[in-house]
């Protein structure tokens, strides 16, 4: 595993990080021990950073509780970062966070969940917020009672971005980034480059289609990827990208090749991007983390590019 400087914060964090979303049942239901299991292999193969935030999982926060049980031990050799945002919205029961007590409430409620005494960061996963005071002022509080040792924002918006880091507060920004969205790269990136921002990529692989696996025939039963369906919101869309990707299968095999480019272009990126792929299993896991490895140059990741861009 490749090791960085996560931004300005100056922490060693590898190339490779783990979202944690898919252990908690949203993307088809697996059970305890394999959510345990999935966390170990990724730390035993060199991944440091663990992605999560208080609304994932079904209930809300089972992937915050299952990530907590699996970092039981090892706590202090990881960081963590969570988010929150989102708390029972799916359920009709959305928390408003209207004040600084309800921010930091819900913070105490996510270190419960994950079985420590602090995060390493939290975000703000409200993605389009127009007015972040009650956050910055909340994650200050936090900060200041080493609750949180640094903050900032899941968004892939370049202007939330920077009402959030205002006054140079913002220390961490999550997006989503990939082969499939090449978007930040036109400014979103270079910003945090210029403003020593960490960046966390979400969605590196579009929610497995850089695996190559799936076609227009494909048909989704978990929660997340269900619109993509026939007849879905988000149908037309699904086939615009499952035609990029039998592009890209003209230079990379589908399969654990065409996982190791996609994650691998991400993390090549001049702004150093910690990428956080899911895993469902410990075999994903260790795959996943093996593309931190190494970094792609300038003629591969244009490689890849050229065949997508071309018509």
């Amino acid at each position: 595993m490749l090791y960085r400087n996560f931004g300005r914060l100056g922490w060693k964090v590898g190339a490779v990080g783990m979202g944690t979303w898919n252990i908690g049942n949203q993307w088809g239901e697996i059970d305890d021990v394999t959510a345990f299991a999935t966390v170990r292999a990724a730390f035993d193969a060199g991944v440091n950073l663990f992605d999560t935030a208080e609304s994932y999982g079904i209930p809300n926060g089972l992937s915050e509780e299952r990530l907590g049980q699996a970092l039981s031990g090892i706590r202090h050799r990881v960081y963590i970062v969570s988010k929150i945002g989102h708390w029972g919205e799916r359920t009709g029961q959305g928390v408003p966070k209207t004040t600084v007590d309800m921010i930091r409430l819900c913070c105490h409620a996510s270190l419960h969940r994950l079985r420590t005494d602090w995060v390493d960061v939290m975000l703000c996963h409200e993605g389009d917020i127009q007015d972040p005071s009650i956050y910055l002022e909340a994650f200050e509080v936090l900060k200041q009672r080493g609750r949180i040792r640094a903050y900032g924002i899941s968004t892939n918006d370049l202007e939330v971005l920077k009402r959030f880091n205002v006054h140079n507060s913002c220390s961490v920004v999550e997006i989503d980034y990939s082969l499939l969205n090449r978007e930040p790269e036109k400014a979103l990136l270079p910003y945090c480059q210029e403003h020593g921002i960490a960046v966390l990529v979400r969605g590196p692989l579009r929610k497995g289609l850089l695996s190559g696996k799936y076609s227009a025939e494909s048909t989704f039963t978990d929660q997340v990827r269900s619109r993509w369906n026939p007849g879905e919101g988000q149908r037309e869309q699904y086939e615009a990208e499952i035609a990029m990707v039998e592009k890209l299968k003209k230079v990379v095999r589908p399969g654990p090749d065409m996982v190791m480019a996609a994650l691998r272009y991400v993390i090549s990126h001049p702004a150093d991007p910690v990428a956080i792929p899911g895993a469902k299993s410990p075999e994903q896991a260790r795959m996943n983390a093996a593309a931190g490895d190494k970094i792609l140059t300038a003629g591969e990741r244009e490689e890849l590019t050229t065949v997508l861009d071309y018509a």
